[in-house]
């Protein structure tokens, strides 16, 4: 209500009564008005109060160990794979095994045919006949003129010397024949293709009557053997995490056509150098498959551990601001915000590796945000 209009009533003698009534009423409003009025200001200033010099939880900066886990995709291999060629130009005369067939090491898995080669090694024969039969001549020549020899003046020292000459070497050619025969008879155990250890067969490119060879069916092999009782589970661990690796630390994995099962290796081999293009360090476990649940080409998910080792620093990972221009954490001096660059190593549940220009407990910022900018005053 207006002050004109009680100044109105109060010209009114018998409205004294109401005209008091109503200007009691103006004033507590006044009053009620003017009260509100200073609680908002006083939160407009705590709001710029806080937003100026916010409140922080702060953690010290701790020295120790932290072990972890990677996940790397890893795929297996047969421990021994083999692809089964012929090495002579032939034909297919028998196959012995097929596709799934368990083999063990010499098995004869396929004969084939070449019939060029019999005669190849006929006319070897031949040669070492013919040539034995030219040492024999020479030689019972040599023979005579050293007997005669031995009566002076009979033969010239340079006839027998010139017969010793023919007979070595005729026998040089002897054999000389009978190293080609060896070779072309050699040829014989290259059309049976057997095993060069126990596996299975799991591919044949050939049926029976195909013509095979370094001329024959393009560079596909007849056979394709692999060992799968004991397989190989290979991953690549990239270069931040190779520091700590050994021959001594073991693996566990799982792979999608066995959901629920949990399998475990030892890592057996590391290659000692980062792969160029990948940056990362192939490893090899054995794996032993004897239920034959695993297969050659599976991929499997790995986690592999990585070992304990000296840290610089561990914090929070949620100290740790990842800006698009740096990553760093916020140090805490004298009520001041100090960005502090650093950079990630291990990380485990909700700690974290880093490396940068801290002391052991200095105080950090808990919940670090870049809008706590460098060097503006905060409250712990």
């Amino acid at each position: 209500m207006s002050l004109c209009i009680i100044m109105n009533i109060l010209k009114n003698r018998s409205s004294l009564a109401v005209a008091a009534l109503l200007l009691t009423a103006f004033t507590f409003s006044s009053c009620d008005s003017d009260k509100k009025e200073k609680e908002q200001q006083a939160a407009t200033v705590k709001q710029e109060n806080a937003v100026e010099t916010p409140a922080v939880l702060l953690v010290p900066v701790e020295k120790g160990k932290l072990s972890s886990t990677i996940a790397v995709p890893g795929e297996l291999v047969p421990y021994q794979e083999v692809d089964l060629y012929a090495k002579i130009n032939s034909y297919v005369k028998k196959l012995l095994v097929d596709i799934g067939s368990e083999v063990h090491t010499g098995q004869l898995l396929a004969t084939l045919d070449a019939p060029e080669i019999n005669s190849q090694l006929a006319a070897a024969e031949s040669k070492i006949k013919q040539q034995e039969a030219i040492y024999f001549a020479s030689k019972a020549t040599y023979d005579r003129l050293l007997s005669t020899s031995k009566t002076p003046g009979t033969v010239s020292e340079n006839d027998l010397e010139q017969a010793e000459a023919k007979k070595n070497s005729d026998l040089a050619n002897v054999d000389a024949a009978k190293s080609s025969y060896k070779e072309v008879a050699a040829n014989l155990d290259y059309l049976q293709i057997r095993a060069p250890f126990d596996g299975i067969v799991t591919a044949r490119n050939v049926n029976l009557g195909a013509y095979v060879g370094p001329g024959g069916k393009g560079t596909d092999p007849l056979f394709v053997i692999q060992d799968q009782k004991r397989m190989r589970l290979v991953i690549s661990v990239p270069e931040l995490y190779t520091g700590g690796l050994s021959n001594k630390g073991e693996v566990t994995f799982a792979v999608k056509a066995l959901p629920n099962q949990k399998f475990k290796a030892k890592i057996m081999r590391l290659a000692g150098s980062l792969d160029e293009k990948l940056r990362s360090e192939r490893l090899e476990m054995d794996v032993y498959n004897k239920d034959k649940k695993l297969l050659p080409g599976m991929y499997a998910d790995v986690d592999v551990p990585v070992p304990s080792r000296d840290s610089t620093f561990i914090v929070p990972k949620t100290a740790v601001v990842t800006s698009t221009e740096k990553v760093f954490v916020i140090r805490v001096v004298n009520h001041h915000a100090q960005w502090v660059d650093v950079k990630k190593g291990f990380q485990a549940g909700d700690k974290m590796e880093v490396y940068g220009d801290l002391k052991a407990d200095d105080k950090l910022v808990r919940q670090a945000t870049d809008e706590i900018r460098d060097g503006s005053e905060v409250k712990d």
